[in-house]
């Protein structure tokens, strides 16, 4: 398989390749490298935090004011812990395709909260469904603590209908705007009348609340629950259609390519089987066309990690990796609404392009950072002079230059620019470059990627 291939797949699944896999990879064919990424992706490792303090509590407790906000103050500081553990973990990933699609699921069946049992149990379930069946998937989704505080269903009670999640589920996570009628929402609200959890954050189900009548729905009739609701839904192709375009435009290019999309759309209808879809995409001619290569904007958490495939690094202090994730406008488990965050040129504007350029710097070479916290001029200085920046922070970094060296080893300056610049550089960048091939490489690394070209893939 061509290098420059494998480089583009690795970006795409992952968050870049080192030289000596890529070196190994190179000797196979596309076929046996996309397998290899779907084998290490069989396991699952779940993400978990100490919860232990939880033990003791009992239903009672929470009817007490005190012991309830100490039990809310300390889950708040666990949901935190879980967020930066799971930024560790995808820095240091096992199962990397599972792990990247775990990202794409979590801005696709959007959640969040503050009950450490709930988004523990909800972001494993994702992890746990990354790559199985979508029609599974959703129905774990609609039974989720999170998901029924989240969007309301567990006040969603035949006395009162909450219409919150039936229409979500058909806008956001299913079949897209204009697929689907008022009437239509309203009777699959219905079905999920009755949908709750126990204290402990396990699905249940109340039948003396559930509206047992008959409910029309997309053109069929019948006594139908949630899970009925999800049936129905799937069974349009319509929402094979929806997916399969997320899906390519999370991975292959925001610039639709209807033919593509149908096609893909076409496997998915079969069987929904999210493993089958994937492996489609990624053996495709199309996926590896010179139009695809090097033209995604990374989002904030692809050029975190990314970097760290380079330059292996550690943010010291766990409030830091908060801070820098805000910086750049994305934060692990907050995600800024049920529709997610906008990606693409959505991820750049004047301060967060100005951050991530600087932020390499910040991160390899123990630099400060100054930012303002009512988001008027965030930005990385060294003169903390200027007044208008309300705070300053010393990003405690150690960076572990010495295995950067080791995997480089045997790439000169002008090897690094391949190896880390996917995207075609305009001529200014090049004449420049070529300039300052004598530099060290480890500043030449730092310079590669503070350029705008290393914020696509």
């Amino acid at each position: 398989m061509k290098s420059a291939h494998i480089q583009h797949l690795y970006n795409r699944v992952g968050f870049g390749i080192q030289p000596k896999e890529l070196a190994r990879l190179s000797k196979k064919s596309k076929k046996n490298v996309v397998n290899e990424l779907f084998t290490v992706s069989k396991k699952i490792t779940e993400l978990t935090v100490d919860t232990s303090f939880l033990k003791e509590l009992r239903l009672k407790d929470f009817k007490d004011k005190k012991k309830r906000r100490e039990f809310q103050k300390i889950s708040r500081k666990k949901v935190f812990e879980l967020s930066s553990a799971w930024f560790h973990r995808l820095n240091n990933p096992s199962e990397i395709l599972r792990e990247k699609m775990t990202l794409f699921w979590a801005n696709h069946f959007v959640c969040e909260n503050q009950n450490i049992l709930f988004v523990e149990s909800y972001h494993n379930m994702l992890r746990k469904n990354a790559l199985g069946n979508f029609k599974h998937f959703t129905k774990s989704v609609s039974k989720e603590a999170a998901m029924l505080t989240y969007l309301n269903n567990k006040q969603n009670k035949k006395q009162s209908p909450n219409e919150n999640f039936a229409r979500e589920l058909m806008e956001l996570f299913t079949l897209g705007q204009e697929h689907y009628t008022e009437t239509d929402i309203k009777e699959s609200a219905r079905a999920f009348t009755g949908y709750t959890h126990t204290i402990a954050g396990a699905f249940k189900f109340r039948e003396r609340l559930h509206d047992a009548n008959q409910k029309t729905f997309l053109g069929k009739s019948g006594n139908f629950t949630g899970d009925d609701i999800i049936d129905i839904i799937l069974e349009k192709k319509q929402c094979a259609r929806f997916i399969s375009e997320k899906i390519y435009s999370y991975f292959v290019n925001e610039n639709i390519n209807k033919k593509h999309v149908d096609e893909m759309a076409s496997v998915f209808y079969k069987d929904y089987d999210i493993e089958n879809l994937m492996r489609f995409v990624l053996l495709s001619k199309w996926f590896y066309a010179d139009e695809n290569i090097g033209t995604k904007i990374k989002s904030p958490i692809e050029f975190l990690v990314g970097i760290n495939t380079i330059v292996p690094y550690k943010i010291e202090k766990p409030k830091q990796i908060l801070l820098v994730q805000r910086l750049l406008g994305q934060i692990l488990l907050r995600p800024p609404n049920v529709a997610g965050w906008k990606t693409g040129r959505n991820w750049i504007d004047s301060n967060t392009i100005v951050t991530r350029l600087r932020l390499p710097s910040v991160l390899l070479n123990n630099a400060q950072i100054a930012y303002s916290e009512i988001g008027d001029e965030e930005t990385l200085i060294t003169d903390f002079n200027n007044r208008k920046l309300r705070k300053k922070a010393f990003i405690k970094v150690t960076a572990n230059w010495q295995a950067f060296e080791e995997n480089y080893k045997k790439e000169a300056n002008k090897d690094l620019l391949h190896q880390i610049i996917t995207t075609k550089l305009n001529n200014g960048t090049a004449e420049m470059l070529l300039r300052n091939e004598q530099l060290s490489k480890q500043n030449f690394v730092v310079q590669l990627m503070s350029l705008p070209e290393y914020q696509l893939c």
